[in-house]
């Protein structure tokens, strides 16, 4: 598998870092604070499909992820890539495992193969968009695994904090982040579920998608991505 590496800027486009890129598929390494898509306004029509369709212009969006959060994206190239791509998705074929550091000490975990199981509905809060919220009565089912990452070295300056794996097994907005936030230990520096203590003690967002599984929408061929963790 290549290695990720930024790429050049071309025409002073601003550079990707590409961690795989055939005719079919692409995997781009996301930084914090830019978007996946095009959001509302001219000021936010920098993103990275945006930048990668200048490159590639028959990339097409499959997932995406938070602006706050950072790491691995897939992007499809062309319609039948696209089609691939998105029914693995919605079918729970695609393995996802994201890195978090935590406020608190949540219990359990402790071991490899000792997975714990956050299950919440959830729904968006239209009153307080862009929120999600646990909502028995209009939520959807939502299914989160976490476990203590085995690198537990974090800043003093962070406090009583902890370093996560989660894996979602369902994909609703803003999941991980309602579900740790639920369960007492919300995301160190989220600006929409941490409060304003836990906000302040990093300077983004720690949650970083470090890991994808998926077969090639082409070959078939499985496929494994990784994304060093950042912080």
């Amino acid at each position: 598998m290549p290695s990720a590496f930024a790429t050049a800027p071309e025409g002073g486009a601003p550079a990707l870092q590409v961690v795989h890129e055939d005719d079919a598929l692409l995997v781009l390494d996301k930084p914090a604070g830019l978007l996946a898509v095009p959001g509302r306004g001219p000021d936010k029509q920098d993103c990275l499909s945006a930048r990668a369709q200048t490159r590639w212009p028959d990339a097409l969006v499959v997932h995406r992820l938070d602006m706050a959060t950072s790491g691995l994206v897939v992007m499809a190239r062309g319609l039948e890539s696209q089609r691939a791509l998105s029914r693995a998705f919605e079918q729970r074929q695609v393995h996802k495992r994201y890195v978090a550091v935590v406020a608190g000490d949540p219990p359990g975990g402790s071991t490899e193969a000792d997975w714990q199981i956050i299950e919440l509905p959830l729904a968006v809060d239209w009153l307080n968009r862009p929120r999600s919220i646990v909502s028995a009565e209009l939520g959807k089912p939502s299914t989160t695994r976490w476990r203590r990452s085995t690198r537990q070295s974090l800043p003093p300056g962070w406090g009583m904090a902890t370093r996560l794996e989660l894996e979602p097994v369902t994909g609703r907005t803003h999941q991980l982040r309602v579900h740790l936030q639920a369960i007492g230990h919300p995301i160190l520096g989220d600006p929409l579920y941490a409060s304003p203590q836990q906000q302040v003690l990093a300077p983004r967002l720690l949650l970083h998608a470090a890991e994808l599984r998926l077969e090639h929408p082409a070959s078939g061929e499985s496929l494994r991505f990784f994304s060093p963790c950042p912080f």
